[in-house]
């Protein structure tokens, strides 16, 4: 059996589909599979099971990447085509099954919504694979003296969705001190690379050996495999926090001016804490896409060490 997996440019959007992915992968062993997707969500996919090709889809004037992707896979013959970006594609390609995801649905969790479409009465968790080169890389990068791990996400790609920094360091300082929840624990700082620059307040708070710092320097299977050696991921509301969940880590989001709801991190120990506005209040009070002013500030250092003790507290339990 073959499969034509087209999924999307962003990179949190793509980690969230993997639980469509997974299902294909689980319910037909062997079934060897094709990504089509954007360049930056292109590299969690190079450990797929059975894995034929990526096709990477950068955007191109006038659909043009899709003529480009129709041309590369028209000659194959596809048992099923699986299209989360609504595109005519799959109904012009030869094929068995065609499943399109067709708009969102913001009643519901994007995982719920995909795991509908796809005939699942409930979603499957994402799941982003890598291989032992990843692992025995991890190991490299993080200490081995059984000290905790706290993973953290700083950054985002857009201002307003990222805490501030400097409650990010208070955070921090509190989390691992003596009594803290996580006394001493070795920190992982994580981020694309572009946003290097805004996370350094972060980065400096933290000695230099007592950290290990992730922003593009490796590929992005060796920080998944990070990300699992981690034991607590915090961050801003980002395809990182969707790579923890998927590592099946403590892992808590960060929400201010997005839906929860819909883009909740998604995994067997994740929850979120959002500001004390809504997602409509922030929006009503005259907030803008074109300002990447942080709109985070309603969201205080107690609130989300509150939350972080109840997510290990039912990490402790067996589930959040």
């Amino acid at each position: 059996m073959r499969l034509l997996f087209i999924t999307s440019n962003r990179l949190g959007d793509a980690v969230l589909s993997t639980s469509v992915l997974r299902h294909y992968v689980e319910t037909y062993p062997g079934i060897k599979v094709t990504v089509a997707c954007g360049p930056v969500a292109a590299p969690i996919f190079e450990a797929v099971p059975n894995l034929e090709r990526i096709i990477e889809m950068p955007k191109q004037k006038r659909g043009g990447h899709w003529w480009k992707l129709w041309k590369s896979v028209v000659l194959n013959w596809w048992d099923i085509i699986v299209d989360l970006r609504g595109s005519a594609t799959a109904y012009v390609l030869p094929g068995a099954k065609r499943v399109v995801l067709s708009g969102n649905d913001d009643r519901i969790h994007r995982v719920e919504q995909m795991a509908q479409m796809i005939g699942l009465d409930k979603g499957l968790y994402p799941k982003v694979w890598f291989n032992q080169k990843h692992l025995s890389r991890a190991k490299e990068l993080l200490p081995q003296d059984h000290r905790k791990v706290l993973a953290i996400g700083p950054s985002a790609n857009w201002g307003g969705k990222t805490w501030p920094t400097e409650r990010f360091v208070d955070l921090i300082d509190r989390l691992r001190a003596k009594d803290g929840l996580l006394p001493g624990a070795h920190i992982l700082l994580v981020g694309a690379p572009n946003e290097h620059e805004s996370a350094t307040p972060v980065i400096d708070a933290v000695p230099e050996n007592e950290r290990t710092v992730i922003f593009g320097n490796e590929d992005l299977l060796t920080v998944q495999a990070c990300l699992e050696c981690s034991d607590l991921y915090i961050g801003n509301d980002s395809g990182l926090m969707h790579m923890a969940a998927a590592a099946g880590i403590p892992t808590l989001g960060l929400f201010g001016p997005s839906r929860e709801e819909n883009y909740g991190p998604c995994g067997p120990i994740a929850a979120h804490v959002r500001t004390d506005m809504s997602y409509d209040e922030i929006w009503a009070s005259g907030a803008t896409w074109r300002s990447h002013d942080s709109l985070m500030g309603g969201l205080s250092v107690d609130k989300v060490i509150d939350a972080v003790d109840a997510l290990l507290s039912a990490n402790e339990r067996g589930g959040a």
